[in-house]
């Protein structure tokens, strides 16, 4: 078992050193504590878990949590996961204190704002995709608040890891089940989230990316944004079907997705339609039969791991191994899930 000892001798520092770099206590140049996390990584060191837990309690340390709208199913499960999560870290005196806001720039930034006040130590973050979200992470890491991006992520910003899905490998794999699903000349429309939401405009890329090079049969009628909200998703997929009397396939790639099927329902039309994630309400539609497949990506995982790749940093200084960690995508269809 690798010891803080063999660690100060390969780093040619003192084991003080390495402890207050392990532990995130004192002041150490960046390009010794990196060397020294370095070591640590290679070695696989461990620390030990009696250390890490009375080490934890003596800090309290703080986690913040901010996701997308208590309206938004999805991220009820990913909330699941991090309550899970959370009462495992309560035994190290961890405390996670979670913030739910719209898909607005506005809303987010003044809950990392309210999380700060409550003098938070690490930050787990849906982001909205702006350059001032890029900033505020930008200046949490600068004052050493580590910061984990989970099920959407943010382009160019300083966090420390991402936690859920390859969204443009999602999108691949929703054009391929549409052309598994049609047949001849298909119209498309397409009802999302927000384009400022980088996991909605991944999945969009992806899906059309593969449609373009290899089933340019099925082409893109319409985009719309419902903001996640299902009385907009109504609304939206209503018009749309009103106003494109040739549509005959539907993506969903974000929320939403129980008011675009209730808008279906009542038109009376039977296009073939590909959703994201397993809620209940999607369940339903799925068994129905006015879902043609959903994409799941395992939203209870996506919670509990972002949380414990920030405890194991805060009380270990443990940098995670990799800077994305994807979930497994699987395709549901009526017939695979039973009813559960």
């Amino acid at each position: 078992m690798t010891r803080i000892k063999d660690i100060a001798d390969l780093a040619g520092v003192s084991r003080g050193t390495v402890d207050r770099v392990l532990n995130n206590r004192g002041s150490v140049s960046p390009k010794t504590a990196a060397k020294i996390r370095d070591i640590a990584q290679a070695l696989d060191y461990r620390p030990n878990k009696a250390g890490l837990a009375l080490a934890a309690q003596k800090k309290k340390y703080k986690i913040g949590v901010v996701l997308f709208s208590e309206n938004n199913p999805f991220f009820d499960e990913v909330s699941d996961g991090v309550r899970a999560k959370a009462l495992e870290l309560e035994d190290y005196g961890v405390a996670t204190i979670t913030r739910r806001v719209d898909v607005d720039v506005d809303a987010q930034l003044s809950a990392i704002d309210a999380l700060l006040e409550e003098g938070i130590h690490g930050l787990m973050l849906a982001p909205y995709n702006h350059p001032r979200i890029r900033e505020k992470i930008d200046l949490l890491v600068s004052r050493d608040i580590p910061v984990v991006t989970v099920n959407t992520d943010i382009d160019g910003s300083r966090r420390m890891a991402y936690v859920g899905s390859d969204h443009f490998r999602g999108g691949c794999t929703a054009a391929g089940l549409l052309a598994l699903m049609t047949q001849g000349e298909v119209e498309l429309g397409i009802i999302t989230g927000s384009s400022n939401v980088l996991c909605h405009s991944e999945r969009i890329r992806g899906l059309r990316h593969t449609l373009e090079t290899s089933y340019p049969r099925i082409q893109v009628t319409e985009i719309l944004e419902n903001h996640d909200d299902e009385f907009e998703s109504y609304a939206l997929t209503r018009q749309l079907l009103q106003e494109n009397p040739r549509i005959d396939a539907l993506f969903f790639a974000a929320a939403g997705v129980f008011g675009g099927c209730r808008a279906i329902r009542e038109s009376g039309r039977h296009p073939k339609v590909i959703t994201f994630d397993d809620v209940p309400t999607t369940l339903e539609m799925l068994r129905d039969g006015v879902i043609s497949a959903t994409i799941s990506q395992q939203p209870y995982r996506q919670g509990a791991v972002s949380l414990d790749l920030l405890f194991e940093y805060l009380t270990s200084g443990a940098v995670p191994g990799q800077t994305e960690y994807f979930v497994e995508l699987s395709i549901k269809i009526r017939e695979n899930i039973y009813n559960s």
